[in-house]
C-alpha cells in the first residue's frame, strides 16, 4: 500500500522569534507562545519561516529554535522547521540538525536572489532532503522570486521524503490542481491567512499563517466550523479576522 503523504492538518502557527534589544532568544516567551496555541487546538507549529525571521537569524539560533520547540512541545504537537538559506551549505547543516533532533519534517522555499533553473532547484531540495532523512514540504511564494507551477510540483514529487507544500499565494486554482495530483496523496497547507477558508475549500489539509500568533482563537474557529460543515460561522469568522 502506497504511505500517505498528507502527514500535517489542522492549524499551525508561523511561529513569531522571540528576541530582545540585544538579539537574544527569549526561550521562555516562546514556551508559553507555543502552549497559549496548543490549548486553542493548534497542531503544531512552523518554526524559522518568514514570519520566523528564519533567513535573518544566525544558524545558530536557528538550531536553538529547533531543540526548544521540540523539547517543549513534545507529543503535544508536530513542529516544522524552515530551513531555507541563500546558501546550500547552511541550509543542509539546518536539515541535519532537524532530522538529528527528532523534528516532525523541514521545509524551505527554493534557492532564491540568483534565477535559478528547475533542475537546479530539484538539486537543492534533494540535498537538503538527503540531509535531514524526514519528510520535506516546498514552501512555494511569489516572494522567493520562483513560480512554482503544478507540473514542476509533480515532479519534484518524486524526490525521496517530499511531501508536499506550504502554498503561500492566492492563485486557489493552481494550488487546487497541485492538490489533486497523484490522486489526492500530497500534504498541501495553506499559507495566506486572509484566504484560509479558501484555500480550505479548495483543498487545503491546513493552514499555517503569521496572525495565528495573536488571533488563535479565531483561525482554530474557522478550521473546525468548516470542518463541521458550518459554513456561515466559518465565513463570519474569517472575515472577522
Amino acid at each position: 500500500m502506497e504511505k500517505s503523504n498528507v502527514l500535517f492538518k489542522g492549524i499551525m502557527s508561523a511561529l513569531v522569534t522571540p528576541i530582545d534589544a540585544d538579539g537574544n532568544l527569549m526561550e521562555n516567551a516562546a514556551r508559553k507562545l507555543m502552549d497559549w496555541h496548543l490549548r486553542e487546538g493548534f497542531s503544531g507549529f512552523y518554526i524559522c519561516g518568514g514570519t520566523g525571521e528564519g533567513p535573518v537569524l544566525q544558524v545558530k539560533d536557528r538550531m536553538r529554535m529547533a531543540e526548544i520547540a521540540k523539547e517543549h512541545v513534545g507529543d503535544r504537537g508536530h513542529v516544522i522547521s524552515h530551513v531555507g538559506a541563500v546558501d546550500l551549505v547552511s541550509a543542509v547543516k539546518l536539515a541535519e540538525h532537524a532530522g538529528k533532533i527528532g523534528l516532525d519534517a523541514i521545509s524551505s522555499v527554493p534557492p532564491f536572489f540568483f534565477h535559478y533553473g528547475e533542475r537546479e532547484i530539484k538539486q537543492y531540495y534533494s540535498a537538503i532532503s538527503e540531509a535531514s532523512g524526514i519528510p520535506l514540504l516546498m514552501y512555494a511564494s511569489p516572494l522567493s522570486g520562483v513560480n512554482i507551477t503544478w507540473d514542476m510540483v509533480d515532479r519534484l514529487m518524486d524526490i525521496p521524503n517530499m511531501i508536499g507544500l506550504k502554498w503561500t499565494d492566492y492563485n486557489y486554482f493552481t494550488m487546487h490542481r497541485i492538490k489533486e495530483l497523484r490522486g489526492g496523496n500530497i500534504n498541501v497547507i495553506n499559507g495566506p491567512d486572509e484566504t484560509l477558508l479558501c484555500g480550505l475549500t479548495m483543498g487545503a489539509d491546513g493552514g499555517i499563517g503569521a496572525t495565528y500568533n495573536v488571533m488563535p482563537k479565531l483561525f482554530q474557529k474557522i478550521y473546525t466550523s468548516y470542518q463541521d460543515g458550518q459554513m456561515d460561522i466559518a465565513r463570519a469568522t474569517q472575515y472577522k479576522a
